[in-house]
């Protein structure tokens, strides 16, 4: 099934136990603006959606990695 730019958004926020307050916070994306792309007001560009996709791979990546080298101390 394909998601579109806006159901991928809701199951990113979703996913991430954030409220959307927060949520938007985090990207450094004002409220209003992803109150819009939430409810179909307005469409999100697909290549920012992108963007926050790998923002939160890489982060999330980071965070294994420190968390690897945190357990693997003194081993």
């Amino acid at each position: 099934m394909i998601m579109n730019t806006r159901e991928e958004l809701i199951r990113m926020k979703e996913d991430s136990g954030m409220s959307w307050r927060r949520f938007a916070e985090y990207f450094d994306i004002p409220y209003r603006t992803m109150q819009d792309w939430q409810l179909g007001n307005r469409r999100m560009p697909d290549y920012l959606l992108q963007l926050m996709l790998y923002k939160v791979e890489v982060e999330n990546l980071a965070a294994r990695d420190e968390n690897r080298h945190t357990l693997n101390v003194g081993k």
